[in-house]
């Protein structure tokens, strides 16, 4: 059996080629993409060739935990430190978490872990949206149900409540007589790689089919870890779908200032002060910068036309009032002519 391992400078994936690992993504090979630390090369290798392709891809998700271990401290946060889990499911969740900025990671469970995007937008159900989706590292499984808030000076502070929970199951992106069908594990991998996610949820909010797309061209201040969330046209689909319609906790029935009240959730203090959390890309910056306007533009002209609204109804009763006090004082005075 050979293998090879194709390195690059600051790599961020490893190309595994080998006679004894089919693929249907270049040929015998298989990109590995991870947020780790390149020591590992000769740990994966040798798995590779002594442990098969599973052993491989456990490893590979205990490494890219790693990062996320990297991140948080611990014994100051109520985060779970987790680990790769040896059987993994197909569980999804979608977590609203109000931080530096508000925004919502979409967790995809596969090969032990949590494949994670942070999507500052949020799923959305209508097709004509197309979500920016952050590729962020991998979280553990553990991390599925967690509600609450991380406290200040700690990576992430804000609240975090669970918004949507579900399985998902990967789609074949050759489509069956004009549908897409069910696709394997080892698939979505090689989907995964390549770029071009597609799966279906079955959720309590979101259900039907969606795609993971990364975005090829690298603009200027890009990290390289752009998606787009798009959902697929069916019969789950919601025109002009708004996000902010639900705002409670799945899981707690709370909403997002019940989480962010709770000094239960707090589970630790920190006398660290809490970091700004900037957006380093100028282009992104301006995007969120653009949406937070539009969104406070949209709140003052819906409360201008709620006013309006209560304005016109009281209006309109009073003139309904005028009008039956009318009907009944021109009732009386043809009852009086009656009698005369």
């Amino acid at each position: 059996m050979g293998a090879k391992v194709a390195l690059g400078t600051g790599f961020s994936s490893l190309l595994f080629c080998t006679r004894s690992l089919p693929s249907r993504s270049r040929g015998h090979c298989r990109e590995f993409s991870f947020h780790g630390q390149p020591s590992i090369e000769n740990l994966i290798l040798d798995t590779l060739l002594h442990g098969g392709r599973d052993s491989v891809s456990l490893q590979w998700a205990r490494m890219a935990l790693e990062e996320y271990q990297r991140k948080r401290r611990f014994d100051a946060t109520p985060e779970p430190a987790g680990k790769v889990e040896s059987k993994s499911g197909h569980r999804f969740v979608v977590q609203k978490h109000r931080a530096s900025h508000l925004h919502y990671d979409f967790r995809l469970e596969l090969d032990g872990v949590l494949k994670s995007w942070a999507v500052p937008r949020g799923p959305s159900l209508d097709p004509a949206d197309k979500r920016l989706a952050m590729e962020v590292e991998d979280h553990p499984v553990s991390y599925f149900d967690f509600e609450g808030n991380i406290p200040e000076g700690n990576y992430g502070a804000g609240s975090v409540m669970v918004w949507d929970v579900g399985t998902w199951q990967p789609l074949s992106p050759v489509q069956v007589d004009g549908k897409y069908v069910p696709a394997s594990d080892e698939e979505a991998r090689a989907m995964l790689a390549k770029g071009d996610l597609k799966f279906r949820l079955k959720g309590k909010r979101l259900n039907g089919d969606f795609a993971l797309v990364k975005m090829k061209g690298r603009r200027p201040g890009s990290k390289g870890n752009e998606w787009l969330m798009i959902k697929k046209h069916d019969q789950h689909e919601v025109e002009e779908y708004n996000i902010d319609h639900y705002d409670s906790s799945v899981l707690s029935k709370r909403s997002m200032d019940e989480i962010a009240g709770d000094e239960g959730s707090r589970e630790w203090n920190s006398s660290r002060p809490a970091g700004r959390g900037k957006l380093k890309a100028a282009w992104l910056a301006d995007a969120v910068a653009k949406f937070d306007q539009q969104k406070a533009a949209q709140r003052t002209e819906e409360s201008k036309g709620a006013a309006k609204k209560s304005a016109s109804a009281k209006a309109s009763k009073k003139t309904g009032s005028a009008g039956k006090a009318t009907s009944r004082s021109s009732a009386k005075e043809k009852k009086t002519l009656k009698r005369a």
